[in-house]
């Protein structure tokens, strides 16, 4: 735990954490309960909400008899996660803001890579932690904390990971503008957020759902999928139909953030061109075009609708930034 408090700082000031976990600024005090240090304070009632919706059923989640060696091989049947695991260097420093149950830290935990997953939902990182001590990974650690006012040390990391996290926050545009101070200049970031146009179908099937109670959910691959694992087949139903907090936004709004907060865009995922994807998920794309981006968004419609319509969106820290 010691070698990670340099990556840490302490949410009310962003001051350095002494090793007796007191603030070297302000001198408020923090604890660690169960190997997780508590570093969240106070949010208003719309981000408490989500914090209490995820208490209640922690997302994603583990199936029974679980193992590192298949958590690997599950992730690894998306192209996305190969790509993301191939273009990160060896020795990066990354976090991964809205954790969750820890899955991507588990799976990004390679070589000598060191990992702060954060979360501002205890339960979750309760799994997260039993599962990274059960798997025997020990490049990653794990903190309560959440975006309004992150434990996290600003300009640290060289990736920072963030997916499906930013549309559940009552103002994602400065939920971004925080998160993109974490990454060290030159660092990367990379944004998963629900598009607008691929997230019609989600939106149709919940009317759908709660026209029946929740009964009926058609044409949903994802709960099919889980039909034989009811506490994960539950989180996944829960987090797409009943969240109370959701939002959803086009590739162009997620490019304006960037260029506010001195960002680079790189490129999108899946890809905005019409030509294929990337064999490296950090290069630039070779070209920006605002139209050929509006066509692959309709594309998703029927591509990324069929499980939620996440994408993603990656930039680069300028270099100049001040951390």
């Amino acid at each position: 735990m010691d070698d990670f408090r340099e990556l840490l700082a302490c949410p009310a000031c962003a001051g350095t954490l002494a090793a007796d976990w007191s603030c070297c600024g302000c001198g408020a005090r923090y604890d660690v309960l169960d190997g997780i240090a508590a570093l969240r304070l106070p949010c208003d009632d719309r981000t408490d909400a989500v914090r209490r919706f995820y208490e209640r059923a922690p997302f994603p989640g583990y199936p029974p008899h679980d193992s590192l060696h298949a958590l690997r091989a599950r992730a690894e049947r998306s192209p996305f996660p190969r790509l993301i695991d191939r273009a990160i260097p060896g020795d990066a420093r990354i976090v991964d803001v809205g954790c969750g149950t820890g899955q991507m830290c588990l799976f990004l935990a390679r070589a000598d890579r060191v990992i702060v997953g954060a979360d501002m939902t205890r339960e979750s990182l309760r799994l997260a932690a039993a599962a990274a001590q059960r798997f025997r990974v020990d490049r990653v650690q794990f903190v309560e904390t959440d975006l309004q006012r992150p434990g996290l040390k600003r300009g640290a990391f060289d990736v920072v990971y963030s997916s499906g996290v930013l549309h559940h926050t009552p103002d994602p545009r400065a939920s971004f503008a925080r998160l993109a101070q974490l990454a060290r200049p030159g660092g990367t970031i990379v944004l998963g957020v629900y598009n607008a146009f691929a997230r019609l179908p989600a939106r149709l099937r919940r009317v759908a759902a709660r026209l029946s109670g929740d009964r009926l959910v058609a044409f949903d691959a994802v709960l099919r999928e889980r039909q034989y694992e009811p506490a994960r087949r539950d989180a996944w139903l829960r987090d797409q139909y009943q969240h109370p907090e959701e939002h959803s936004h086009t590739l162009s709004e997620v490019q304006g953030w960037f260029a506010e907060n001195g960002v680079e865009y790189l490129r999108a995922y899946p890809s905005a061109l019409l030509d294929g994807e990337p064999e490296d998920l950090f290069a630039r794309a070779p070209d920006n075009w605002l139209l050929e981006g509006w066509l692959a968004q309709l594309e998703w419609i029927w591509t990324l609708g069929r499980e939620g319509g996440l994408f993603f969106t990656i930039g680069r820290r300028a270099s100049c930034a001040r951390p």
